[in-house]
């Protein structure tokens, strides 16, 4: 059995192990990656970027069609528009790979050793990974565990033939003709519509009593409007149940009410899980959260030498989670005094229209205890959004009432997420209404929301 010593050991090369063996690597630590698949994870290669290029190609074609049908308020007018999606997955495949090999090249210019196998504990300190050539044993100082999640599977819809996770859904060659979305979360929400977009019967079923649970109602409205403009079904509180006789429907129920969905696919998005099994975990027992690996403000695990991030150690589970805990984490093991502080994780929903949240909700800050004061800034009231079609929608920001400090920015609207990184940054600041409101913001932008959206919150909006 061949062996190697480093310092760093990163299982798992998704957005938050690599970004830590970038950073630990920059910083002169000896350090190894391994990885069973392709280099960036879910997020890269079956998750964040593919079906954000779909999405788009979805939203483009959608256009299409709009203007073939004289409906364009813009004038536009063609013909018979029509998709190839085979091409437009070779597009997205693309993409992907540009990316992979991106990070393939900075883990090398860092100096990082890249593994390509299945790895396995042994102990705290030494890792067995099972390559092409035999198996590969690496003993290492400290340990990172970034393995990720995977998506739940139902026990009635295994994933299988029509039955697809969001995996199977971004590499399909052909428009289904019907879709069954089981779960109105995000990545059901986002799938959903770009497929409706695409040319599907969309059915969406929600166990919850409406779509998007984890966002206020007050965000998830005008999603549930533009459903319904695009012809997706919803169902709320209903429960799918199992595949038809024949495989082309699905039995689902509502209320007690039994009924059939057309589906000549099932997506299945009703969460993810931590993937915490298979490789050993067992042999060296961290203490669990739940579900999910225990950690503390270092995300150092209940054994000493071993970290955990991401997915693996609970919600959010999000990339910029992952890669902020990675990049902390590479810095600790370099000698360097770091801790988790940040005040906020921006959260981007890209549904149609996207949803942005940032810090504390109304409710969450008063379930706090913390009397506060909202100031909300609707597009409808903003000139670029006029002039790109994008008026629903609103820019909402939570401060507290004592001294205004924000505490919190949503938005939904048209590309809302491209600001996500500017609430973000007024909460780690410390703004307060005052900050943004008396900060210029190009006209005619979107951001300018923002500051009305402050002003609003003084008690002296000028566009409304």
């Amino acid at each position: 059995m061949k062996e190697i010593s480093c310092k760093l050991l990163v299982l798992g090369a998704g957005p938050g192990g690599y970004v830590c063996a970038i950073r630990a690597g920059q910083l002169g630590v000896n350090t190894v990656i391994v990885e069973k698949e392709k280099a960036g994870g879910t997020c890269l290669n079956v998750g964040c970027i593919p079906s954000k290029a779909l999405i788009h190609a979805a939203e483009e074609f959608h256009k299409l069609r709009a203007a073939a049908s004289g409906r364009s308020p813009l004038g536009l007018s063609l013909d018979a528009p029509a998709i190839d999606l085979k091409r437009t997955v070779a597009w997205k495949d693309g993409i992907v790979g540009r990316l992979n090999s991106g990070v393939t090249g900075l883990l090398k210019k860092a100096g990082v050793k890249a593994v390509l196998g299945e790895a396995r504990f042994v102990d705290g300190k030494t890792v067995d990974v099972e390559t092409e050539t035999g198996v590969q044993r690496i003993r290492a100082e400290a340990i990172v565990i970034a393995t990720g999640s995977a998506p739940v599977e139902l026990p009635d819809l295994p994933f299988a033939d029509s039955v697809i996770s969001s995996t199977e859904a971004l590499s399909l060659k052909e428009v289904p003709q019907t879709l069954a979305v089981i779960g109105g979360g995000y990545i059901g929400l986002e799938l959903g519509t770009a497929f409706a977009k695409l040319g599907s019967k969309v059915t969406v079923l929600e166990a919850m009593d409406r779509i998007l649970p984890q966002y206020d109602a007050e965000l998830s409205r005008p999603v549930m409007k533009r459903l319904g403009d695009l012809g997706i079904e919803v169902f709320t509180r209903t429960a799918a149940k199992r595949l038809t006789a024949d495989r082309s429907g699905l039995l689902a129920e509502e209320n007690g009410r039994p009924f059939e969905v057309p589906a000549e696919k099932v997506l299945v998005t009703v969460g993810r899980r931590p993937v915490v099994e298979g490789w050993g975990l067992e042999e060296i027992d961290l203490d669990r959260s739940g579900r999910f690996i225990r950690i503390d403000d270092q995300c150092r695990t209940s054994m000493r030498g071993v970290y955990a991030i991401g997915d693996v150690t609970g919600e959010p589970m999000l990339a910029h989670r992952a890669m902020a805990q990675g990049e902390m984490v590479a810095e600790i093991i370099a000698g360097q005094k770091r801790s988790w502080d940040k005040r906020c994780i921006p959260a981007a929903c890209f549904t149609d229209p996207e949803i942005v949240s940032a810090g504390h909700s109304p409710e969450e800050a008063r379930a706090a205890g913390i009397e506060i004061r909202i100031g909300q800034f609707p597009f409808q009231a903003n000139g670029r959004a006029m002039t790109t079609l994008a008026e629903d929608g609103f820019i909402r920001i939570v401060a507290r009432a004592d001294n205004h400090l924000v505490l919190g920015v949503q938005a939904i609207g048209h590309h809302v997420s491209e600001l996500s990184a500017t609430f973000a940054l007024a909460i780690e600041m410390g703004a307060r209404l005052e900050d943004i409101a008396g900060t210029i913001h190009a006209h005619p932008t979107q951001s300018e929301a923002f500051q009305e959206a402050a002003l609003k919150g003084l008690g002296h909006a000028l566009h409304i």
